[in-house]
């Protein structure tokens, strides 16, 4: 395959950043997205040109680290895909292809395609822990836990923070990432004791981070790699109203 590929270089975070086009003559259609990018650096290296920096980890959709806009879609145009996970079969030969960072404020480009996501992790860090006795460890059966909220915490769950959402939401939010992180703990008995104020301290710092609100556009859900239903932002509302509002009823 014969690919045009335009993609996004800057330097540092404080520089003006440009789209530079690149050819590659020898893309094979089995290669993944990644390892187009692979093919790239090396052309780059080889002829004593810097190298497109991109984010990378586990290359198996599990560490939500692959994070890039393809054609304007965050991840590629492929459902439930990460960049990684996405190969070059779904793009035909001769094709010029786009390749950004994600864009928001509260992800602020590090070089070329690397973003700073850390706000997510000071999103999680402000939830804090789960009350849990110490000692050994309790027998599985001890907590039981009903069928139906074990399937929703694990849905809740699969989210990977990638940052999809926020790439693809045109406020910036990222209620659907906060929604799955709310909703996992919040379905299962381990997360009841501190439900009210994990909610409260993560939205606040969610907007403090520069985050913005949810308009239900629902563009998150339908790029989010790991499918994480859009009504988890319903039940980040509802935990959120009945901790602030001091009612706490059943979800």
């Amino acid at each position: 395959m014969k690919l045009t590929l335009k993609v996004w270089r800057q330097s540092a975070p404080g520089d003006k950043g440009r789209m530079v086009g690149y050819q590659v003559d020898d893309a094979d259609e089995d290669m993944s997205f990644l390892e187009l990018l692979d093919v790239l650096n090396e052309k780059l290296i080889l002829s004593g040109d810097e190298p497109v920096a991109f984010d990378h980890d586990c290359r198996e959709g599990i560490c939500g680290a692959c994070s890039m806009v393809i054609n304007g879609h965050p991840h590629g145009p492929q459902k439930a895909t990460t960049a990684c996970q996405l190969h070059l079969r779904h793009f035909r030969d001769g094709e010029t292809i786009t390749i950004e960072p994600w864009r928001s404020a509260a992800f602020p480009v590090v070089k070329d395609l690397v973003v700073d996501r850390s706000s997510f992790d000071r999103v999680i860090q402000a939830g804090g822990y789960v009350s849990v006795p110490t000692g050994a460890a309790p027998d599985a059966h001890a907590t039981p836990v009903p069928k139906v909220h074990a399937d929703r915490a694990f849905t809740a769950a699969a989210c990977i923070g990638c940052g999809a959402c926020v790439a693809a939401c045109p406020n910036g939010s990222a209620s659907l990432f906060l929604g799955a992180k709310i909703t996992h703990l919040g379905e299962l008995p381990q997360g009841q004791p501190e439900r009210d104020s994990r909610v409260v301290r993560m939205v606040e710092q969610h907007d403090a981070e520069g985050f913005g609100g949810c308009t239900n556009t629902g563009a998150c859900a339908v790029s989010c790699p790991k499918e994480i239903p859009l009504d988890v932002i319903s039940q980040l509302n509802h935990d959120y109203i009945a901790a602030t509002s001091g009612r706490r009823t059943s979800a």
